[in-house]
């Protein structure tokens, strides 16, 4: 389907990037994205993705505003409060693209409940969801893009397990909860860091939907807010791993 006069007016800026142009602003209108988690992470990253033309996002998030959320929630304002996060995030991606289809689920999602997106997008603050996720992308043949932030640090990868034989999982990474595992609402987390990670994982959502660069898949970009540098580990998979090895593919 051709552009509008009006649509190549608003991504002449993706249109002159030749990783992208005409073809990839269609490929982000054909697609469908699912994100699980609507606060300092889905948030951004939603915004950043109906800004960039991708043709349907669902939303899904239990929650609803609260005054604590705003230090870092940039998607939200005080008139938000007490609202639900994935309708109040729903009218900020509407407004900014009203050509962008906004699926609102305000629950929580466990992995029994299907998810539309072609690529799914993790982030959640707990590992129940991420390993529930996870399994969901690898049984599903789907990809999967996650972040995490804390203090002063974040993290970015991309899961392809389900997709590129012998590529790793987010089990691989992480085989199990940490038994003192940091949440943000104990320890604390610095703003800007989660924009930056949220930034990355719309960044790098573009790249899987358009083809353009390398995506991340097979690694961990990890960020030190108070250093300033940012790194990249490669990720082996796991034989062993409960979802991806070997012996849960006999």
């Amino acid at each position: 389907m051709a552009l509008t006069p009006q649509q190549l007016d608003r991504h002449k800026r993706h249109i002159l990037l030749k990783e992208i142009g005409g073809p990839g602003v269609q490929k982000l209108q054909n697609a469908r994205i699912s994100i699980v988690g609507a606060g300092a992470l889905g948030g951004p990253c939603a915004m950043y993705l109906a800004a960039a033309g991708v043709g349907e996002i669902e939303l899904w998030d239990a929650d609803t505003v609260e005054r604590s959320n705003l230090q870092r929630q940039v998607q939200f304002s005080e008139a938000d409060i007490g609202e639900a996060k994935v309708r109040c995030l729903a009218a900020r991606l509407k407004a900014a693209n009203s050509d962008c289809r906004v699926n609102v689920q305000p629950r929580r999602w466990h992995i029994a409940q299907k998810l539309s997106g072609d690529i799914l997008i993790d982030a959640t603050d707990n590992f129940e969801t991420r390993f529930a996720l996870n399994r969901a992308a690898h049984a599903s043949g789907r990809i999967l893009v996650s972040g995490a932030a804390t203090r002063w640090s974040g993290q970015v990868s991309v899961f392809a397990s389900g997709v590129a034989a012998g590529k790793p999982c987010y089990q691989c990474f992480v085989p199990e909860a940490p038994p003192e595992a940091e949440a943000c609402e104990d320890v604390g987390v610095v703003g800007p860091v989660t924009g930056i990670v949220a930034s990355h994982m719309a960044l790098e959502t573009l790249k899987l939907i358009t083809g353009a660069g390398q995506p991340l898949i097979g690694k961990i970009s990890a960020v030190d807010g108070l250093s300033g540098v940012t790194r990249q580990i490669g990720l082996p998979r796991d034989p062993a791993c409960p979802v991806c090895g070997t012996k849960s593919d006999a």
